[in-house]
């Protein structure tokens, strides 16, 4: 394996999330169309990891090694929380503790896809007729956490269509306020090798919204096209006016209370891809050779959320657990 890292090869594989019941949220995710592609136990540390994405043929790295993906979730489940009644996880959206927003699948047809998720007695944040943004929905998971749900099609394309193919659902990103739009999208283009694919300017309600990932063999959208057909992008939610306020910050989500744990980047050379990190005076949270797990590393972006940094198993032929 060649000694040197090319941002070309990194994959954003997954996002972590802590769940009460995983009984209960692999239900949900899998009732979304997911299925469990890798399962991790580590009964001596007491919890679980469970791997959820999709892996029908039509899914985009569908069959891959579980590192060779993106658009996963990860739940974390330590052992206990669900017998107990007084545990529940921050889901990033109630003051004081904001700061993940929510994951987000793409669907053929939004209408359809509500009306399932309804019918199955899920609840929702936001339905398509609530509000002035009648294209986007947002449902509940098990714990409260916001998955938003949108359309691959116009929506007035899908309004007389009744059915909804699961094969066809994308994860299509997750979504963190940051401070400083600037400095956190230096970090993520520059440090993590992502391209800026799609920005949103909001100016009458004060916020934007920059959709990052990695291109792949799809390239970079040409402008006005949209990314609803891609998984695995970040979104980053600026409002207006917070990197002016010294006092002002995100919650991580692994303070207390605790929710969102991190999103996770796959690469080619982790020893390399580190190194390079260490080049660019990174802020880490673990370096390779801290701790007892010396195969992932752990880099803070800007507002110090976590990004996870693992071994594409695809450039090394050995399994990293």
């Amino acid at each position: 394996m060649a000694s040197t890292t090319d941002t070309q090869n990194y994959k954003f594989n997954h996002s972590m999330i802590r769940v009460k019941d995983p009984k209960e949220s692999v239900k949900f995710y899998e009732f979304l169309g997911m299925k469990v592609i890798k399962k991790l136990e580590f009964p001596e540390a007491k919890f679980d990891l469970y791997f959820l994405g999709y892996d029908s043929p039509k899914a985009l790295s569908g069959g891959n090694n579980v590192w060779d993906r993106e658009g996963l979730i990860e739940l974390t489940h330590n052992y206990g929380t669900e017998n107990d009644p007084n545990y529940k996880v921050n889901n990033g959206n109630a003051e004081p503790h904001r700061g993940f927003g929510h994951t987000c699948i793409s669907v053929d047809n939004i209408q359809a896809a509500c009306q399932r998720i309804e019918e199955a007695g899920y609840k929702f944040q936001k339905k398509l007729t609530d509000g002035r943004m009648r294209h986007i929905a947002f449902a509940l998971d098990p714990d409260g956490y916001w998955v938003e749900i949108v359309g691959q099609k116009p929506i007035e394309e899908t309004e007389s269509v009744k059915e909804t193919d699961l094969e066809t659902y994308r994860m299509n990103h997750t979504m963190i306020r940051v401070k400083d739009a600037q400095k956190s999208l230096k970090f993520y283009q520059d440090v993590l090798g992502m391209s800026l694919l799609r920005t949103s300017e909001n100016e009458k309600a004060a916020f934007n919204l920059y959709f990052l990932g990695y291109p792949g063999t799809k390239g970079v959208p040409a402008p006005g096209q949209g990314t609803a057909d891609r998984e695995g992008l970040l979104e980053l939610t600026w409002n207006y006016g917070t990197e002016k306020d010294e006092a002002f910050s995100y919650h991580d989500g692994n303070k207390e209370p605790q929710g969102f744990g991190h999103i996770c980047v796959s690469v080619d050379n982790l020893e390399a891809a580190c190194s390079r990190f260490e080049s660019l005076s990174v802020n880490w949270k673990k370096r390779l050779t801290d701790g007892r797990m010396k195969n992932v590393a752990f880099v803070l972006d800007p507002d110090g959320y976590w990004v996870e940094i693992v071994q594409n198993e695809r450039f090394t032929g050995q399994d990293n657990f």
